[in-house]
């Protein structure tokens, strides 16, 4: 286990967002990084910090298009789903994702929300998103909310296996 800088860029390259994690290991569904209690996480846009409050793992897939980070039920949010372009790692410490601006949420109730549509819209004009931007991150989307719902993994309960360890 070792740290990771995980560094979240808009479309155009501008810095989205930042946390160091913990590498906690490896599964066929990728890679997973713990956030203990007291992670700082930089929201670039804003210029401010945040610590978590609770616990958190992510999710970064091998080649999907979306990170994934599921919450200890202290939380009431279970889930928030970038969805990016396919994760980039630039050596074992840092792993580097495009923020494409859709989100899927999934609270410990059950209830599951794609946010951000508006954003995604303006986005793929003032950024110039390509074509095969837009669909992946669409079908993405579309997936993802489905999985989501219906709890397939690894949108189900197998994060908890994860996020037990940190």
């Amino acid at each position: 286990m070792g740290e990771v800088d995980v560094v979240f860029r808009k479309y155009d390259g501008r810095l989205h967002r930042r946390a160091v994690e913990v590498r906690l290991g490896e599964d066929e569904w990728g890679t997973w990084l713990g956030a203990p209690i007291g992670t700082e996480v930089y929201y670039a846009p804003a210029g401010v910090s945040r610590i978590d409050r609770h616990r958190g793992v992510r999710l970064i897939p091998r080649d999907g298009w979306f990170t994934a980070m599921f919450f200890a039920p202290t939380r009431s949010l279970e889930m928030y789903c970038d969805i990016t372009a396919p994760a980039a790692w630039t050596g074992p410490a840092q792993v580097s994702i495009v923020d494409l601006d859709l989100d899927v949420t999934r609270s410990h109730r059950g209830r599951v929300e794609l946010l951000d549509e508006d954003e995604f819209a303006v986005h793929q004009v003032s950024y110039g998103y390509p074509a095969e931007v837009i669909t992946q991150a669409a079908e993405s989307a579309q997936r993802i909310l489905t999985a989501s719902r219906e709890r397939v993994e690894p949108f189900g309960s197998h994060y908890v296996t994860w996020l037990d360890r940190v």
